[in-house]
């Protein structure tokens, strides 16, 4: 006869029990009847259940979560058009290297291929967007594969991973004994590399005799929390840094070593190039962009980045921030590290900055109306302070933001990554303040992106969530607009990119929210400050001239 005094657990609670593993505290999900047993199960384990209004939005702050705290962020969604939905915050976590795991529901087993209701072949579309993805085939195998897919989120360049789980698995119930529940700290292994020694002296030997060195900091060196490591480095050996991604504010602002505006110069010049944590993508020209004279160097966590789209002279896999600590070791005590002869490239390229500074500050304290995006965006940089993270969300005035908001501590800067994708604005607010309430968040929309995943600023009210919010509005997807001007003539520039004149100003007041509109660019100041004392989540809607274009999108590939 069976044994009836078994403890008896639930698939839902054997995920709970691996999310808690894993150090989850929190989840993002949209609700449906195919998930609601894991929501049973994190109730009992303290994870809290952060419900939202679009999937996407869910996997977005899954993202976005993961970006802040280091730990791997989860977003459970229902079957179906839930999964879908969520496909595109998987699928930009996948390129901006960021772990995470989605969980999607699946109809039941005994259902299988007979059309239960939002049946989809979901592993088989998050195949190519994952590093893992698999389905549930078990009960007793349900922690088990939430443990195995937070082990491949991290293995080589983070990324998310994908299961689904079919209703009937996830509500049945096998004896405690019989399921796997991996330990904490018992089922993966530390992925942290400081690379080829014989490579590691090779680079610092590079440094050390190099006359004009530079050195790109990467998303990579905060996905590693490498800070220390790339400011010890760049200060002992005296090299210029440039950082982009997640890796602005590695250095502050003002900090001798921190360049921003003279990257092209710099790449053109330079003798020794060290790209650490960003691939030869679009973003840098394929690799084009670096001079074919000057000695390339490439620092990666994934074997696969290294040499892609561009030769290099030495590839190094591994940790960015052990891998730049073990160069800065392997050059100390040598001829002062080669710093002393470096002041004149220092002086040289801080030249190269204030003569694009100059060229575009009548830009940046114009009192044109509309308001110049340059205008905005100074003034967004003068309102952060050392506790603000900037996020941006939109195509053409975050471009303009680009080249001047400067985040002015490690891991305050947001944005979508390489896919591009517009909408992470409102969930990277409600991941990073969720994360970090205890930091001022401050969000830069383009008035088409602020559409696109808007209306969670409800769910910002409900979970009191105050933060700054700025709508560049020009009433247009002014990016694409470009484009279509430069090709085919100001005739048809406006076809299919024009929107209405939207007052999010009042939109964010009808959520419960604080809202001011600015029409004159004196008045930015005092709007954001007095967005900061409300204490709500705000917009503030900024008219921007839709005739300013930034040199970014201007210098687009794709448009000429």
């Amino acid at each position: 006869m069976p044994d009836d005094t078994q403890d008896l657990i639930s698939g839902g609670h054997l995920v709970a029990k691996a999310l808690k593993a894993e150090g989850v505290d929190r989840i993002y999900t949209l609700c449906g009847g195919h998930i609601i047993d894991i929501y049973d199960g994190c109730v009992d384990e303290g994870i809290e259940v952060v419900d939202v209004r679009h999937e996407q939005v869910a996997a977005h702050a899954a993202d976005g979560y993961a970006r802040i705290t280091g730990k791997p962020g989860c977003a459970v969604v229902t079957a179906g058009p839930g999964t879908t939905d969520a496909v595109t915050g998987v699928a930009n976590a996948f390129r901006a290297e960021s772990p995470m795991l989605l969980i999607g529901g699946q109809g039941a087993l005994t259902q299988h291929k007979m059309g239960s209701l939002q049946d989809l072949p979901h592993v088989d579309m998050m195949n190519p967007i994952t590093k893992f993805a698999a389905t549930v085939p078990d009960t007793a195998r349900a922690a088990d594969l939430v443990s195995m897919a937070f082990r491949e989120c991290f293995h080589g360049a983070p990324g998310p991973s994908f299961l689904e789980i079919p209703r009937d698995v996830l509500d049945a119930k096998v004896p405690a004994a019989k399921a796997r529940v991996p330990q904490s700290g018992a089922y993966r292994a530390s992925t942290r590399s400081s690379g080829d020694p014989e490579a590691i002296e090779r680079l610092a030997d590079l440094l050390v005799h190099a006359e004009k060195p530079a050195i790109l900091l990467g998303s990579q060196v905060w996905t590693t929390r490498g800070t220390e490591s790339a400011i010890d480095l760049v200060r002992t050996l005296n090299i210029p840094a440039y950082m982009n991604g997640a890796g602005r504010g590695t250095l502050p602002p003002g900090d001798p070593h921190h360049f921003q505006l003279s990257r092209r110069y710099a790449f053109s010049n330079a003798d020794v190039i060290v790209i650490v944590g960003t691939p030869f993508d679009f973003r840098m020209g394929y690799g084009k962009r670096l001079s074919p004279e000057a000695t390339v160097v490439q620092i990666d966590l994934d074997y696969r980045t290294v040499g892609k789209n561009r030769d290099i002279d030495l590839g190094i896999v591994g940790d960015a921030g052990l891998v730049l600590k073990a160069v800065t070791e392997a050059a100390s005590g040598r001829v002062n590290g080669g710093a002393s002869r470096r002041k004149e490239w220092l002086d040289e390229l801080r030249a190269a900055e204030q003569t694009a500074l100059e060229k575009r500050l009548p830009s940046l304290r114009s009192d044109a109306s509309p308001i110049h995006p340059y205008r905005l965006v100074s003034e967004i940089n003068d309102f952060l302070t050392e506790d603000s993270i900037y996020i941006g969300d939109g195509g053409d005035i975050v471009t303009f933001s680009g080249q001047v908001v400067q985040p002015k501590s490690p891991g305050h800067w947001m944005d979508p990554g390489p896919l591009g994708t517009l909408g992470v604005g409102v969930p990277f607010v409600l991941a990073a303040k969720q994360a970090r309430p205890d930091k001022e968040v401050v969000a830069l929309f383009g008035d088409g992106a602020f559409s696109l995943t808007g209306w969670d600023f409800e769910t910002l009210v409900r979970y009191d969530l105050p933060f700054v919010g700025i709508v560049g509005n020009n009433s247009s997807m002014n990016q694409i607009r470009y484009g279509q001007s430069a090709k085919y003539g100001k005739d048809r520039e406006r076809i299919g990119n024009t929107l209405g004149d939207v007052h999010y100003d009042k939109f964010a007041q009808m959520l419960g929210g604080y809202g001011e509109e600015v029409r004159d660019p004196a008045d930015i100041g005092p709007a954001l400050r007095r967005a900061r004392e409300s204490g709500k989540p705000s917009l503030i809607n900024v008219w921007v001239d839709p005739d300013a274009y930034a040199p970014g999108t201007m210098n687009q590939t794709m448009y000429k």
